[in-house]
């Protein structure tokens, strides 16, 4: 297993150590998020009065539903001419906050470098609907595409990925397609971006303490128990609920990103390292002076990482082209 810090220089540090403290000054001056009704911060994060930048909606992304668990499931897709695959990208937010339609830039991005149709998924979110709620749409998108991708987006060749609850949703989401449905397989790459793994909490979470940096110690418990309300330490150990601590033997090939300022570091360091132990491919890359979300806000280091995570995914993308 490859892990390695990102190469950057000193001037894209000094940057990235900018934005560290823009963010935690706008972060200062804004009720801590746990502290808030979550239907209030999403309409902020909606109307761009939040420390992310104001969501921008581009006019070639289209809305749609597919089937879902609790009725019909929204998707945001963007699907370029002859795409040569599919990315299934789910959202970040704590399993809280976020919407599939609040990333356009992110979804063209991909969409652009890798020449993929992009289907972002519109889960359900806690505490409204907490676990199985995201996880169940999560899974039904994932098993509509297995079986509708070549006839409804032109192509059968599948990715998937997300960052934070995203990144731990994908990773659920492969393992139920191994558990239930017999189609990890199917799924050729995961980019798995600052994701928490370990409902338990790993070190770095619980050493991290009250400083917001996107996220904190008390914000993390407090979506934890958003998305599983109360549970035992067992119940959080549950391979559906925590990855870390399920079978992860034959699953695809895995990019792990995090932030060396990230309190769910850990998060990617298990992870990577059990994927690797499992037998699979993993590559594990640790960006310095970068924050939880780090790829959300315009500087450099965020721009060298998504065309790292894209050239990990284009890679695997070539490998099954006939």
């Amino acid at each position: 297993m490859e892990i390695r810090w990102l190469d950057v220089t000193e001037e894209q540090r000094a940057q990235a150590r900018g934005v560290v403290e823009s963010v935690e000054q706008v972060i200062a001056g804004l009720p801590p998020v746990h502290t808030v009704e979550p239907a209030v911060t999403r309409r902020q994060r909606a109307d761009g009065n939040s420390v992310l930048p104001v969501p921008e909606k581009l006019d070639h992304a289209v809305d749609r539903t597919i089937p879902g668990p609790a009725g019909p499931l929204p998707v945001r897709m963007i699907v370029p001419d002859e795409p040569r695959g599919v990315y299934l990208h789910v959202h970040g937010g704590g399993w809280t906050l976020g919407a599939h339609d609040q990333q356009d830039a992110l979804l063209d991005f991909f969409a652009t470098r890798l020449g993929v149709a992009v289907v972002s998924v519109g889960y359900r979110l806690a505490p409204e609907d907490p676990y199985p709620a995201g996880p169940d749409d999560c899974e039904a998108v994932a098993t509509w595409l297995v079986e509708h991708a070549a006839t409804e987006l032109g192509s059968d060749r599948l990715l998937i990925g997300g960052e934070s609850a995203g990144a731990h949703l994908s990773a659920v989401t492969l393992l139920r397609l191994r558990d239930r449905h017999q189609a990890a397989g199917r799924f050729l790459a995961a980019n798995l971006v600052f994701g928490m793994y370990d409902f338990g909490l790993t070190p770095s979470v619980r050493r991290w303490g009250d400083r917001n940096l996107v996220l904190s110690t008390p914000i993390i418990e407090w979506f934890a128990r958003c998305f599983l309300g109360e549970t035992t330490p067992q119940d959080r150990q549950r391979p559906d609920v925590s990855p870390l601590h399920a079978d992860l033997a034959g699953l695809p090939p895995a990019y792990f990103t995090v932030g060396a300022l990230d309190p769910l570091l850990d998060d990617s360091l298990f992870m990577a390292s059990r994927w690797h132990a499992a037998g699979n491919e993993a590559e594990l890359v640790i960006c310095p002076e970068s924050i939880h979300g780090f790829t959300a806000f315009p500087h450099d280091i965020a721009v060298l990482s998504l065309v790292e995570q894209a050239g990990f995914l284009g890679r695997h993308l070539a490998k099954a082209s006939p």
